[in-house]
């Protein structure tokens, strides 16, 4: 596999490589983290749990709606209606308006244009929310028309949704970095353990490695804990200048940097890696700090084997240590490595685009002191990545950022 890479990386080296600096986010903060518990269905629409956590946002900022001058949206069944759909439902008349269409990416995506909107003076105050639904037949639905991939190449000869996909990508990953189930199981008994303290993570049972082994196979090697648990729920959070966020009040956190990036090594094979090692370097220099200087990780995790390949490409290990990295650590939040620290979807739930802002609004949380379950120890700086999209064969959408607590 690494061999792999390697070829890769000598096939892409006509890459342009960029000549500039990016501005900082000075003077930029992000606050009032707000999370809709979940639900495992709900016969309500997407419409009414965005419309929740908009309400929760006003509500506890002392605002109106009309003081919300930007609105930044995510949601896989809010269709037919986009982002100017929902401004007439919700009474909105923003002068700067996202609709965010890329699963566990969003949030992350969201907090980087809420917060150039907002430094250019283009929005003020810019609200932004993910949410899902999930009726008893809705996933089903959305798996089938989820791409022209799935309508056209998967769906109809009978794999719906991600799991085939990431059984190869995981199966793969195990062969090439000898990886075992075990390994994927302690980062997920370890999240469901930091679960336990969340009053709105569904699985509130502690998951033990002879349950996890003996789980029944859903796509080889695939098992039933490797997988999300789809869901309804919402999560929102503002973005805004800092003196406004004083002015209300708000305990905020300072954004040092972000990346982004969309179908990054598509001569791979099968994917090994995401976006986030072309970026990475930038990720931690913009920021000014490296990888061991973070006192916590929020991982995206709609499969335990993407969180090690992010693990690696964020900088943590190198490139096929994962596993060794996963065996000598703890991750939970009194431990070595807090990760996940609400549990992550896969113990919280997966409310479709919602999952994308879950480890972002638990690191909000966790950097302002407000923690919903167990803090982690004097918390100043964090890492949170997302990951989205899968078409086909592999995830499209990586991004991260860097967050740190007030000055």
């Amino acid at each position: 596999m690494i061999q792999d890479v390697k070829r890769a990386d000598r096939m892409a080296s006509g890459t342009i490589r960029k000549s500039y600096e990016r501005m900082s986010y000075d003077g930029v903060v992000a606050c009032l983290p707000v999370t809709i518990p979940y639900r495992r269905y709900s016969t309500n629409s997407a419409h009414w749990w965005l419309g929740r956590a908009l309400r929760e946002l006003v509500t506890r900022a002392g605002l109106r709606p009309a003081d919300l001058d930007g609105f930044a949206v995510s949601s896989f069944t809010v269709g037919p209606d986009t982002a100017v759909g929902l401004t007439q439902h919700f009474g909105l008349s923003p002068r700067w308006l996202d609709h965010i269409p890329f699963g566990g990416a969003s949030g992350i995506v969201a907090l980087r244009r809420a917060a150039r909107a907002v430094q250019a003076g283009d929005a003020e105050i810019v609200a932004c929310v993910a949410a899902d639904t999930n009726h008893v037949d809705s996933f089903r639905k959305t798996l089938s028309t989820f791409s022209r991939f799935a309508q056209d190449a998967v769906y109809p000869y009978g794999s719906g949704g991600a799991n085939a996909s990431f059984a190869l990508i995981t199966k793969n990953y195990m062969n090439g970095c000898g990886a075992r189930r075990e390994d994927f199981a302690k980062l997920c008994i370890a999240q469901r353990d930091n679960a336990l303290s969340i009053p709105h993570a569904l699985m509130k049972k502690k998951l033990t490695l002879d349950e996890y082994m003996s789980a029944r196979p859903i796509a080889d090697p695939i098992h039933l804990f490797d997988c999300v648990m789809p869901c309804a729920g919402a999560e929102a959070l503002l973005v805004c200048r800092e003196d406004t966020a004083k002015s209300l009040n708000l305990p905020f956190v300072r954004i040092l940097s972000t990346v982004e990036r969309h179908n990054a090594f598509p001569a791979d094979p099968i994917q090994v890696r995401g976006g986030w090692a072309l970026d990475v370097d930038e990720l931690w220099s913009m920021a000014g700090l490296k990888p061991a200087d973070v006192d916590f990780v929020e991982t995206y995790d709609d499969y335990p084997v993407i969180v090690m390949m992010q693990l690696e490409d964020l900088g943590f290990c190198k490139k096929g240590e994962g596993p060794d990295f996963v065996r000598s650590h703890s991750f939970t939040n009194n431990g070595t490595f807090p990760h996940n620290t609400s549990g992550g979807q896969l113990s919280v739930g997966q409310a479709g685009a919602a999952g994308g802002s879950l480890g972002l609004v638990e690191a909000m949380r966790q950097l302002t002191a407000q923690p919903l379950g167990t803090p982690v120890p004097d918390a100043k700086t964090c890492l949170v990545s997302g990951f989205g999209m899968i078409n086909y064969d592999r995830g499209l959408s990586s991004c991260a950022a860097i967050l740190a607590r007030a000055a």
